[in-house]
């Protein structure tokens, strides 16, 4: 995908309207009360799995409140924050391969609502495992053009830190990490003072699918909306190409 889509779809996203904005709120607020749970309580100093999903929260224009609200909300009811991770694998139309995340209190409301997803994208779930390795896990960090610091400078800064890759697009920089070194790539820009759009552990596909047929991408479209508008969907992947 080109550098110029990876920031289009970065602005999309924090563009939406309210409604749209109050529902990554809340897949954000999931986010957290699994962080505290799973990472070690409410201290972000303590626990880094909070102090990245915070840092995340942050680069969607979460509140400050809000996250801080979140935290404490989890932090007080560690025993009732019961919501269940569950990945689900499967194909769109023309072989594109799509893994869905999903955190949910009723499994099987959730795996009702992917599979619907994928039939009316005209797609088919898989079995585990069936599309997870042609994707990497890596720390990927966006950072724009005029972000205050010589383009020279952030590359040293970062491949000091321990960055893999530094990839100049169109827009800005895409700083790739180890998953052990995303938290101390992202400190390191932070720390810097160097504001970044987006900052997280995601999934980037070894290879892409370029869909040819109007009605293949019509298609594929309805199946990424279809799971974006599901509160129980917290991220997706898939090798698309819109190029």
């Amino acid at each position: 995908m080109a550098g110029h889509s990876k920031f289009a779809n970065i602005r999309h996203r924090k563009g939406k309207n309210d409604a749209a904005k109050g529902q990554i709120f809340t897949r954000l607020g999931r986010e957290l009360a699994m962080a505290v749970k799973h990472g070690g309580g409410g201290d972000p100093v303590s626990n880094i799995r909070l102090k990245d999903a915070i840092a995340k929260a942050k680069s969607e224009n979460m509140p400050n409140d809000s996250i801080e609200r979140c935290v404490k909300k989890a932090a007080g009811s560690m025993d009732t924050v019961d919501f269940e991770a569950v990945t689900y694998e499967g194909y769109g139309p023309n072989g594109v391969a799509v893994i869905v995340n999903v955190l949910t209190d009723n499994r099987n409301r959730a795996a009702a609502s992917v599979r619907n997803a994928f039939t009316k994208g005209n797609g088919s779930l898989g079995t585990q495992g069936c599309v997870s390795f042609m994707f990497n896990d890596v720390g990927q960090i966006m950072v724009e053009t005029d972000c205050g610091m010589d383009e020279e400078e952030l590359m040293l800064l970062t491949a000091d830190a321990g960055a893999d890759d530094f990839i100049t697009l169109d827009e800005g920089y895409e700083i790739l990490t180890p998953v052990s070194l995303f938290s101390k790539v992202r400190e390191a820009i932070e720390n810097a003072g160097v504001p970044m759009i987006s900052a997280e552990v995601t999934k980037l596909p070894q290879t892409y699918v370029k869909l040819s047929a109007p009605e293949d991408l019509k298609s594929m479209n309805k199946l990424l909306d279809l799971l974006d508008d599901e509160d129980d969907v917290q991220n997706v992947y898939h090798n698309l190409s819109y190029e």
